[in-house]
Formats: structure tokens, sequence, C-alpha cells
């Protein structure tokens, strides 16, 4: 099973984005939940440096596991898009905490849509291209 995913790239990189995918969401959240339960900063701050955090775990198992990146050159961009992402993330988490969720429980709902979103912004920034779009330049 394993070699027939891997004769299809995208598919493959898309597998290995989700397993890295719970690896990283779980270092994110983790983060965020010591920031706002141990640390004691309010959500706005603790999702704020969870993300800085966050995005250089993340960059790193994404670069090296998922797709293949390798040195810094990328990171701008891929640190762009995550700040796209945070600024998602915090409307939506702060519309989920008005509507009366908890803070733990919003941002736990919101996992699966952000990271739905990240795989396309990261492919994006690592690759070139959108996933599953076929190789850059083809028509």
């Amino acid at each position: 099973m394993i070699l027939a995913l891997q004769s299809r790239p995208d598919l493959w990189r898309f597998i290995k984005f989700l397993f890295v995918g719970v690896l990283n969401t779980a270092f994110g959240w983790a983060a965020y939940a010591v920031l706002l339960r141990f640390v004691g900063l309010p959500w706005q701050w603790a999702l704020g440096l969870s993300y800085v955090l966050g995005v250089l775990w993340n960059f790193g198992t994404h670069g090296r596991l998922v797709f293949g990146a390798k040195g810094f050159g990328r990171l701008p961009a891929y640190v762009l898009a995550y700040v796209v992402l945070f600024f998602i993330n915090k409307w939506a988490l702060g519309s989920a905490i008005a509507a009366g969720l908890s803070d733990l429980w919003a941002q736990a709902l919101l996992v699966l849509p952000m990271a739905m979103l990240a795989f396309v912004l990261v492919s994006v920034v690592l690759t070139g291209r959108l996933p599953f779009a076929g190789p850059k330049g083809d028509k």
C-alpha cells in the first residue's frame, strides 16, 4: 500500500502531511494550553506565542519530513502563510468564544479546518503550486 501511495506523490505528501500534522497540532495545542493554564496568559497572548513556537517547529517538520525542502530560503514565505493563518484563526477563535465556547474547546474545534487551510498554503509555499494541481508548468 505504501508503494502504491508513493507512486502518487501529491497523495503521499498529503498522507505524510496528515501524520506530521498530528504531531504539529499536538505541539501547538500543548504550547497553547501550557501558556494559557500554567503560565496564565490571556488566550490572545497564548495563541500568539504558541503560533510563533509552532511556526518554527512546523517549518522543520513540514520542510524536511513532508516536502523535502532544505535550508531556510522559504522560511519568510512560510512565516507569511502562518501570519495569514494566525489572523484567520484569531478571528474564528474570538467568534467561537463570543458564541459561548470555552477558550480550549473553541481552539480544539478549529484544529481540522485550520489544518486543511494550512495544507493548501504550505503546499504553495514549499512546492510553488497548489496541491493536486500537477507539476508546476503543466497545463
